[in-house]
């Protein structure tokens, strides 16, 4: 199997690339190759591939900065993974876009399920939903996966954070009241390939979730990232109002997985084996 994947550098992107095999052909664009602010480009690649799938690991992704650059991040996130899909379709290729948690509102206390009420509270979400409302309108085999909290060796993220500023400091104070499941960008990848292969033979598709199991909040993460990585950190729960950010953040990013269990079998992975994985990488410089 070949898939034609949309990213190059990002975090799932780089563990989809991690696993090429004899029997799995990645075929990586960087942001030079397809740049996602042009639509018809991106979609005149998949007109032309000769992979069996397409999988779109390009995202706009900067939360805050999306506030002021709406344009932008609409292009990305959503007119072009419209365009994708639609190319995709028109030659019956499955196509699988990777959205998030972001689509919800964040009240409440339990998980939310593919079918639940959508209500985006920044625009980094909204242009998030409008994509995944694009992809769909294409009308070909199809999966739109929403996850939460990535986490890997690779880019900016959380658990790179907070191992950079464990060097310099030994408190932290970290948001205590956002709920979700953080997940190994591994992980994503691994369930992407299986999915993919999942419609290729024969399988419907559709809108799902995979986050990493059990929930927690940002705080218990940084504490269990310092645990495994040994590093004497104290970390002091605060309220998101004592942490604020240009976009709005949800509360519960909880996610049920249920229906991407049934469907395909897969089952949500322990996020702290994964993080452990993560931090072994860091340590021995293999990222």
């Amino acid at each position: 199997m070949k898939i034609l994947v949309f990213g190059k550098t990002g975090q799932v992107a780089k563990e989809l690339q991690a696993l090429a095999s004899a029997d799995l052909q990645i075929e990586a664009l960087s942001r030079a190759e397809a740049d996602l602010l042009d639509s018809a480009a991106c979609a005149a690649l998949i007109a032309q591939t000769d992979a069996d799938a397409v999988i779109n690991a390009a995202a706009y992704t900067a939360v805050d900065q999306a506030e002021t650059e709406a344009d932008a991040a609409q292009t990305i996130n959503a007119d072009a993974p419209g365009a994708m899909a639609k190319a995709a379709a028109e030659r019956g290729l499955p196509f699988l876009h990777i959205s998030t948690d972001y689509v919800f509102d964040g009240a409440g206390q339990g998980a939310r399920a593919p079918d639940d009420p959508t209500a985006p509270i920044n625009i980094y979400g909204r242009t998030k939903l409008a994509g995944e409302d694009n992809v769909r309108a294409a009308d070909g085999p199809h999966v739109i996966l929403r996850t939460s909290w990535v986490f890997s060796a690779h880019g900016a993220n959380f658990v790179k954070t907070m191992l950079r500023l464990s060097e310099t400091r030994d408190a932290l104070t970290i948001v205590a009241d956002q709920h979700g499941g953080p997940t190994s960008a591994a992980d994503i990848a691994a369930t992407l390939v299986a999915m993919a292969r999942g419609l290729m033979d024969g399988k419907t598709g559709g809108t799902y979730h995979y986050s990493g199991a059990p929930s927690t909040t940002w705080a218990d993460f940084a504490r269990e990232i310092f645990h495994i990585a040994n590093r004497p950190v104290t970390v002091t729960d605060i309220p998101s109002t004592d942490f604020p950010t240009p976009a709005e953040r949800p509360l519960n990013s909880r996610l049920d997985c249920a229906t991407l269990l049934s469907d395909f079998g897969i089952t949500p992975a322990d996020w702290k084996a994964g993080l452990t994985r993560v931090i072994a990488q860091l340590e021995q410089g293999t990222s």
